[in-house]
């Protein structure tokens, strides 16, 4: 195994050779795989916080060096965390009739897989991916905003807008079910309302006089929303 941790980076991502088979073992060797596994059993059970290359290893039953010979160091475990989860997500034929719908459709579908992880979109921020999936869906959704006639250089721009937009919005949603797991909003939308409506109407009359406005909609409405703005008019 390549000793220098950039080499060992590389060659997770490299095909395997034929033939090639792990040793019978009494117990199942230490593998990126197991590795991926078991962090987001930790995630999904204590939330991304409690996501520690110690505490990987503990679920494995090993102790942290076992894992450094896999990973380089914590953003790597990102990594493969991230990649996992793109993993699963289907791309369609791009459609340059549809692709307003296919952008929405792509990362629809991206928000739900940081959603089941709770604050795990952590993972996706201020991380240059190299995971092949990841990569994989980030082609899907450059081929997509090229289908749709949008120019290269704002798609590459609105592809990272995007992709922040959907990082945030998930772990905005993550920190407020941690807090409130019964409901949606920090405070109900009727308490919003009340609250806004008796603020004083000198300094806040538009507050005050569109607090049902203000207050409406479900959180993956507004998502929508807010996708479907950004995108609207790309293609004109």
């Amino acid at each position: 195994m390549p000793t220098d941790p950039r080499q060992r980076r590389e060659a997770r991502h490299a095909q395997p050779r034929a033939g090639s088979a792990p040793s019978a073992t009494r117990k199942p060797p230490i593998t990126a795989d197991r590795i991926t596994d078991a962090a987001l059993q930790v995630i999904a059970t204590e939330g991304y916080d409690a996501l520690t290359i110690r505490r990987v290893a503990a679920v494995l039953e090993a102790g942290p060096s076992s894992l450094y010979a896999h990973i380089v160091n914590k953003e790597d475990l990102d990594d493969l965390i991230i990649g996992r989860l793109h993993a699963e997500i289907v791309l369609p034929e791009p459609d340059p009739a549809r692709w307003q719908q296919q952008l929405l459709d792509v990362y629809s579908r991206i928000r739900d897989q940081y959603l089941k992880y709770p604050g795990v979109s952590r993972a996706a921020l201020a991380m240059v991916p190299t995971h092949l999936e990841t990569l994989r869906v980030s082609e899907g959704i450059l081929a997509i905003l090229l289908a749709g006639g949008v120019a290269p250089q704002t798609a590459a721009w609105v592809r990272d807008a995007l992709t922040l937009y959907v990082s945030g919005y998930a772990l905005e949603r993550s920190i407020v079910q941690r807090r409130h797991p019964d409901q949606d909003w920090v405070l109900s939308r009727e308490e919003l309302v009340d609250r806004f409506g008796a603020l004083p109407a000198d300094r806040f009359p538009h507050t005050r006089r569109h607090a049902v406005e203000l207050t409406s909609g479900t959180g993956h409405e507004r998502f929508d929303f807010t996708v479907t703005l950004m995108i609207g008019n790309l293609g004109s």
